[in-house]
């Protein structure tokens, strides 16, 4: 029967290209399957709560509170679907899996991808890798807000409203773009059929495009191997082989990942979407996005309100703060391949002390972003006295720009001391191993 298979599929060519593929045994390289395995229950659990979800936001009457026959208490179909879902046995358990899946894949890939700039692993042949893999972060932040707001309560409308303006403030064609992004004007009856289509065709297609090139490609070039390689077998592959070895593993880590997630889904709960209830006119006050997203909401907050006419086109606050602002971090990001002058060879990861500027330019980084991200909660820091009205903005603008430029030098100095305490060492080492004089 094998050898039956084996002349018509080539089975054994499949063994020896990808299941004899053998791979790095160390805990940082498992975030890669970490991201991989969030993506995989998402699908699922969305498959299921698809068949319970109704993306329209026709007006239905609420079973749960159907008001009288005169008056009767009528919501969108959308919202009304999310209410039913929460009610059926393990609907609401089902969308805490969902919502922690989506913040642990986004969180796991920034993670990932930190490992990769700090270890060098991004250089020269593993470029596009990078590019692909920054394009697999973009879009699993958009494709988790576009489900953000399929519940469809005043939360979720009010947020989509909020998308709707930074789209409809690009000059020139914002309104163009934004009745064709969101089916016409906001709100309009198409709008959550339209974001649905994002959410379950549009955007997952993509994400999987880019995720099997990616994997492709890491096949293809295989892992960046860890330090300890070198000292067991110097130029050679050292791992596991993914049948029959690296399976188990990778089995167990599931298991293991399933359970955290499913302890968190039990104990920790999501957006409550009857808190807030269906969509209206009454504003909710200090709207935010998910944690990874709120180093924009941060740029929004902090950029003074201005409108600049330019041949006929509006270039106003809110453009450069959700998309001229934040595309400069993450065009920086795109660029690091292009920007890494260092030549050694990238068979082995990176010690990150041994390439000071990239490491501070990367603590640099984070610390920009974090502090963006304090930026976003602006308004509660002037509740609570931290900064006074007058004084935010000036004061939030030169903690953006400080805490980068301290983290950076310190950085710098921190690797210096540690390098300088390492050359004393091997100085040492090598004075005990030298021979002693006649």
């Amino acid at each position: 029967m094998n050898q039956w298979l084996d002349e018509r599929l080539h089975l054994s060519r499949l063994n020896d290209k990808f299941l004899r593929k053998a791979f790095p045994v160390h805990h940082s390289f498992f975030l890669g399957e970490i991201t991989l395995f969030s993506l995989v229950i998402l699908i699922l659990t969305g498959i299921v709560l698809a068949l319970s979800y109704e993306p329209s936001n026709a007006l239905v009457v609420n079973s749960f509170d159907p008001g009288t026959t005169d008056q009767p208490n009528l919501i969108p179909a959308a919202y009304h679907s999310a209410l039913k879902i929460n009610a059926m046995p393990f609907g609401d358990m089902l969308r805490r899996v969902h919502h922690w899946c989506a913040n642990i894949m986004v969180a796991a890939s920034i993670i990932h991808m930190m490992r990769i700039y700090f270890t060098g692993a991004f250089k020269k042949p593993r470029e596009i890798n990078w590019w692909i893999g920054m394009l697999l972060l973009i879009f699993a932040a958009l494709t988790a807000v576009t489900g953000y707001i399929l519940p469809y309560d005043n939360y979720a409308y009010q947020t989509l409203g909020v998308v709707y303006g930074i789209t409809k403030s690009v000059p020139w064609v914002g309104d163009w773009l934004a009745q064709a992004a969101f089916a016409g004007n906001f709100p309009g009856d198409g709008v959550i059929p339209r974001i649905y289509g994002y959410h379950i065709m549009l955007l997952p297609m993509i994400l999987l495009a880019t995720t099997g090139a990616h994997m492709l490609i890491m096949i293809k070039q295989k892992h960046t191997q860890p330090q300890y390689a070198k000292r067991l077998a110097y130029k050679k592959i050292v791992g596991v082989p993914l049948m029959t070895q690296q399976t188990p593993i990778m089995l167990l880590l599931t298991l293991l990942f399933l359970g955290i997630v499913l302890l968190f889904s039990a104990f920790i709960p999501v957006h409550p979407v009857e808190f807030f209830g269906p969509p209206s006119s009454t504003p909710i006050a200090n709207i935010k996005p998910d944690w990874y997203l709120l180093w924009v909401f941060g740029a929004l907050a902090i950029i003074p309100g201005f409108s600049i006419e330019i041949l006929g086109g509006y270039i106003t606050a809110e453009f450069i703060g959700a998309m001229v602002f934040p595309a400069i971090p993450l065009g920086l990001m795109f660029l690091v391949p292009l920007l890494d002058r260092s030549k050694e060879n990238t068979y082995y990861a990176e010690n990150p002390t041994n390439h000071p500027v990239r490491l501070a330019a990367g603590v640099a980084f984070m610390a920009f972003m974090l502090v963006l991200s304090l930026a976003g909660y602006k308004p509660e820091l002037i509740a609570s006295g931290l900064l006074t009205t007058g004084n935010a903005n000036f004061v939030l603008w030169v903690l953006v720009f400080l805490v980068p430029a301290v983290s950076y030098f310190a950085t710098t100095a921190i690797v210096r001391g540690i390098r300088a305490l390492r050359d004393a060492d091997e100085r040492e080492r090598a004075l005990h191993a030298a021979p002693a004089d006649d």
